[in-house]
C-alpha cells in the first residue's frame, strides 16, 4: 500500500476527488497518511470526515522546515491539491519525482508566480486563447516547471468568462488528476 501525504489551502474538492477516487478503486493501492493545510479551511473537515489525519502549518520563514518534519518518511508521494505555498528549492529536491502539483491551465502557458486562480483564467481569456484546461505535473524549484505529466483541454468559447472557465478546468482536474496519481504511483 503507497502513502500519500495532501497539501491543501482551500475547500478541498480536488482532495474530495481524490479521496472517492481511491475509495472506488480509480487510484488503486493507495491510502491518504496525512492532509496538511497551510491555513484553516474547509479541505481539513473534509479529510476529518474521513478518519485522516490533518494538520495547519502556517505560513512564515520555517513553513518549509516544519512541512519536512510533519512529512511520515513513509511517504511514496506529496499531492498539493489547491495549495497555494511556495516551498522552498530545498523541500523540492528533496522530494523531486515524489511531489505532483495540478494547475489551472496548459503548462507551460500561464505558469509561475503569481499564475493561479482567476489570474490564470483571467490571462486566458486577454491573450484570446482558443483553448485551455489544466496540468498535472511534477513539482521542482522552478514553479509550475516541472515534467508534464498528464494534460487535458477544451475549447475557450467566445462568451467564455474567468468563472465559466474556471468551471470548465476544474471538470478537467476532476478527470485528470486521479488519473495522474495512480500513473505516477502504479507504473
Amino acid at each position: 500500500m503507497k502513502n500519500l501525504v495532501i497539501l491543501i489551502s482551500g475547500s478541498g474538492t480536488n482532495l474530495q476527488r481524490i479521496i472517492d477516487c481511491i475509495d472506488n478503486g480509480e487510484i488503486r493501492n493507495v491510502k491518504v497518511n496525512l492532509v496538511i493545510a497551510d491555513r484553516e479551511c474547509f479541505g481539513l473537515e473534509r479529510a476529518e470526515k474521513h478518519n485522516i489525519q490533518t494538520q495547519i502549518i502556517k505560513r512564515g520563514k520555517d513553513f518549509s522546515e516544519k512541512l519536512e518534519n510533519a512529512i511520515p518518511e513513509n511517504t511514496d508521494l506529496i499531492v498539493l491539491a489547491g495549495f497555494l505555498s511556495i516551498l522552498k528549492p530545498e523541500f523540492c529536491k528533496k522530494w523531486e519525482g515524489k511531489m505532483i502539483n495540478i494547475h489551472p491551465a496548459l503548462l507551460p502557458k500561464f505558469g509561475g508566480k503569481g499564475m493561479w486562480g482567476h489570474h490564470v483564467h483571467n490571462a486566458v481569456i486577454e491573450a484570446e486563447e482558443k483553448e485551455s484546461g489544466a496540468t498535472v505535473h511534477f513539482v521542482t524549484s522552478g514553479i509550475d516547471e516541472g515534467e508534464i505529466i498528464l494534460q487535458g483541454k477544451f475549447d475557450v468559447e467566445e462568451n467564455d468568462t474567468a468563472e465559466t472557465l474556471a468551471q470548465k478546468v476544474h471538470q478537467i482536474e476532476y478527470d485528470i488528476f486521479p488519473k495522474a496519481i495512480d500513473l505516477v504511483l502504479n507504473k
